[in-house]
């Protein structure tokens, strides 16, 4: 009896080990199949079982493998969904349909269980993971080298949402293909590859990329901005390195799974310990602490070994979070051990759908990066080209498809392939030149001049100064126009003339540009190496110097206050701008300007003799700064900074010449600014900017420091929007501003206010001003250089000037309205103590 209970016991124990060993699972991830929501509580159990287990927060699962049976996969509000499971399943994607007939007011919430950092072993892994990232990054190396592969790729997605006719075959039919991302049909608009090695050193600490090869192809050649377009992907979808405490992605801040904050910042749970390619790893879940945060949500695998380094990466940020436009965003990083053993990054991809709105097509943006050969050994300082952090070969463009072909890492999809016929195809359609006409005027505000598929020598525009107003002028009409490099990559010209239908006026302006480098297409693309010869004739306001935007431009006619003071210059002027492409600058020029009193300006010595109608200044201005890797992106107006990465500081200096081509007075100015964006997290930027100045000379008032005053009604966070144009003239003067966006921060904790995606913006202004006795009019009334000052100009105390500001942002996702408050000498007449401005933007 002894020996059978025994032999019982044992083979009992032997039963429950075997079952334990010869049990598998098989995992899977129930998500939205519309917009890749994940499912949490959805019910997964084989059909005719009474068992189930439920998805968790992030929508995963894991049940017994039981080959040959079908499970069923049901959550409220959604279709069932049933999937055989065979030998070979391992893991199951359950894309889920909305159920039309549920209603759409039911919403289920899941009770959760109150998550604790304390004595939880997952936080307790991460802790130790974090520890351990300053040993696991390549830079603990005094040199290391490796080569890239990147291609992206900018398609429509999801066709069947567009209505169009599917009976028959159109010019874009053989280009839409389905994508084995998201099973939908999309059509690919342009493809961007890009062949490069990183360089890196220690000590003295240097990095480089080195582009060897670089080719776009699609759409975006059809307009000369279409480098634009590749240049804002690029810096929209930087690469993403985990190890980095936050993640800039989308010009956010994204706090890193491994981040210094990161445990405060998610909850970490421990699924399972697995199997990556025969390494042993920890497999963990995280989601951000407060969903309504900038946050990703995702999956780690960490190598189960004393390096606890990142086998495996998944971040994604869904439909439902605070980026606009953004459905669904994925990433997926590989790391692989390289000959050394050090394991590094081998694969990042990444793919993202965005809809701006309901009207318009979706877009699929891919990434897919390839990084190989990676070497540890010391190189050859010369093997840095230059001092910049991108070098370019002069064949990186002029590569021909061998090269492609031999260092291509993935592969084209068909329409990628077929990209320059679909561009012919579509050059060929009926109307397409009447269509890119409208688009170019409506985007570019330029129209172009050249056939059909060939780039433009000359461009009519700004398009939106056509037609303006000033209180001199009346009704202002003008014809501006410019060269292009396609008629000249070094020589450019652009210019207007205009006439003032109240005052008969006829004003223009002539510039004439040399570049000593070749441009693609304008003349202020980065760097700037340029020789400008201008003249120009024409009438403004002392604030319009303050103003972004173009004088002319139509949208600024309307203004808060009634700007009666003006004078018409006659300025003619040679300078030279250099840029180095590591982000110093430097600027010389010479300038003779005569300026004229018009309509309520005057200038009138203090002495009381004759009114002075017209003087004439002669300026040589010599500036020099300095920002560190600074990206661009070009405009057909303009070029604009895209990264905030780094302080932007400058100082420059302008002398005026007396008795040289006719100057009238002496001046010395001296001006210097600092500028810094500081990203705080989910809690946004705080952008600050300082400006001080100082003229050194006696001047009459014109010569003066003006305050930055901007009487439209779009702020700018350089000038000040409740000041009157010249209320104080100063020679000595310190600008600050300081502007916080905050992402939605705190309206993402009022339901209605985090529904509409509102974000708060807060910030304040002040300058503080001071006038010596050489140039107080008051205090010298009998020197015949100094004049009366405008009736409206007062005197500043040591008291600051301040505006405060508090504005809603991202309304309708495009616009924001600022409230503005004057919070210093509102017993100024004619002033306004408050103001509503506007301002537009459009931000992920």
């Amino acid at each position: 009896m002894m020996a059978r209970k025994s032999f019982l016991s044992i083979l009992f124990c032997l039963t429950v080990l075997t079952a334990q060993a010869q049990t598998t699972y098989v995992k899977g991830q129930v998500k939205d199949k519309s917009d890749g929501t994940l499912l949490q509580r959805a019910s997964v159990k084989y059909q005719g079982s009474h068992g189930s287990v439920l998805t968790d927060e992030l929508g995963n699962f894991r049940i017994t493998k039981e080959e040959g049976r079908t499970l069923q996969i049901t959550c409220v509000g959604y279709k069932t969904k049933l999937v055989r499971v065979s030998h070979g399943t391992e893991f199951i994607e359950a894309r889920m349909e909305s159920d039309s007939k549920t209603l759409s007011e039911v919403r289920v919430k899941a009770k959760r269980r109150k998550y604790s950092r304390k004595d939880n072993p997952a936080v307790e892994l991460m802790r130790r993971v974090i520890a351990k990232k300053k040993h696991n990054r390549l830079e603990t190396h005094d040199y290391y080298r490796y080569d890239k592969y990147q291609k992206i790729t900018f398609a429509v997605n999801d066709i069947d949402r567009i209505k169009h006719d599917t009976t028959r075959v159109r010019w874009y039919t053989d280009q839409i293909e389905i994508s084995p991302l998201n099973d939908k049909k999309v059509m690919p608009l342009t493809v961007d590859e890009t062949i490069s090695t990183r360089l890196f050193r220690k000590n003295p600490e240097k990095s480089q990329d080195i582009i060897k090869g670089k080719r776009t192809k699609g759409v975006n050649t059809i307009f000369q901005t279409g480098e634009m377009a590749n240049s804002m992907l690029k810096e929209m979808f930087k690469d993403v390195d985990i190890y980095d405490d936050f993640i800039m992605l989308l010009q956010h801040e994204f706090t890193s799974p491994i981040g210094r904050t990161a445990i405060s910042f998610y909850r970490f749970s421990i699924m399972d310990t697995v199997t990556v390619d025969n390494d042993s790893c920890y497999h963990l879940l995280f989601y951000p602490n407060n969903h309504q945060d900038f946050g990703f949500q995702g999956e780690l695998w960490v190598m189960k070994d004393s390096s606890l380094h990142v086998r495996r990466c998944k971040l994604q940020i869904p439909n439902k979070s605070e980026v606009n436009y953004v459905r669904n965003m994925h990433i997926l990083q590989e790391y692989q051990p390289a000959r050394n053993g050090e394991w590094c990054l081998s694969q990042d991809d990444m793919w993202a759908e965005f809809r701006m709105y309901d009207f318009l097509p979706d877009v699929l943006v891919t990434r897919n990066t390839r990084i190989t050969d990676y070497d540890f050994t010391a190189f050859n300082d010369k093997e840095f080209r230059g001092k910049a952090k991108e070098y370019t070969y002069s064949m990186a463009k002029q590569r021909d498809e061998s090269f492609w072909e031999q260092n291509r890492k993935t592969d084209l999809s068909k329409g990628e392939q077929n990209m320059d016929g679909f561009v012919n195809r579509m050059l060929k359609t009926r109307h397409f030149g009447w269509v890119m006409l409208g688009l170019r005027a409506l985007i570019e505000n330029f129209v172009e001049t050249s056939k059909k598929g060939e780039k433009s020598k000359f461009d009519i525009g700004p398009v939106n100064t056509i037609a303006s107003y000033n209180f001199v002028d009346g009704l202002r009409l003008r014809a501006s126009g410019r060269t292009m490099a396609a008629l000249n990559p070094h020589l450019f010209w652009s210019g207007y003339g205009a006439y003032g239908l109240k005052s008969k006026n006829f004003y223009y302006s002539s510039t004439l540009t040399y570049s000593l480098n070749r441009k693609e297409n304008s003349p202020f693309e980065f760097p700037k190496r340029n020789i400008e010869i201008g003249s120009e004739k024409d009438v403004m306001s002392p604030s319009d110097k303050f103003i972004h935007n173009n004088k002319d431009n139509m949208f600024m006619a309307v203004r808060a206050k009634d700007v009666r003071e003006m004078y018409f210059y006659n300025r003619q002027s040679i300078k030279f701008d250099y840029e180095a492409r590591w982000g110093f600058r430097v600027n010389l020029g010479l300038k003779t300007e005569s300026n004229q009193v018009a309509a309520d300006l005057h200038f009138a010595p203090v002495n009381g003799a004759e009114e002075v109608r017209k003087f004439r200044t002669t300026e040589l201005t010599f500036g020099i700064g300095y920002c560190a890797n600074t990206a661009f992106v070009n405009t057909k107006q303009n070029r604009f900074a895209i990264n905030y990465d780094k302080p932007d500081i400058s100082i420059q200096h302008t002398t005026g010449f007396k008795h040289f081509l006719g100057g009238n007075y002496s001046l010395n100015l001296t001006e210097a600014s600092l500028y810094k964006r500081q990203w705080l997290g989910s809690w946004g930027h705080v952008d600050m900017l300082l400006k001080t100045g100082a003229q050194w000379n006696k001047v009459p008032y014109p010569l003066l420091i003006m305050p930055p005053v901007n009487l439209s009604y779009f702020n700018h966070d350089e000038t000040f929007s409740l000041m009157n144009n010249m209320e104080f003239l100063n020679d000595r003067y310190a600008f600050w501003s300081i502007a916080w966006d905050m992402n939605g921060k705190l309206f993402n904790r009022i339901p209605l206010l985090h529904y509409l995606k509102f974000r708060e913006f807060i910030a304040v202004k002040g300058m503080w001003g001071h006038l010596t006795n050489k140039n107080n009019p008051l205090e010298r009334s009998s020197d015949p250089m100094l004049f009366k000052f405008p009736t409206r100009t007062r005197m500043m105390s040591n008291q600051p000037y301040w505006e405060a500001i508090v504005g809603i942002h991202n309304i309708l996702r495009m616009f924001g309205i600022e409230y503005v408050r004057r919070l210093t000498y509102i017993n100024h007449s004619d002033i306004d103590k408050w103001g509503i401005r506007f301002h537009f933007t459009m931000a992920f």
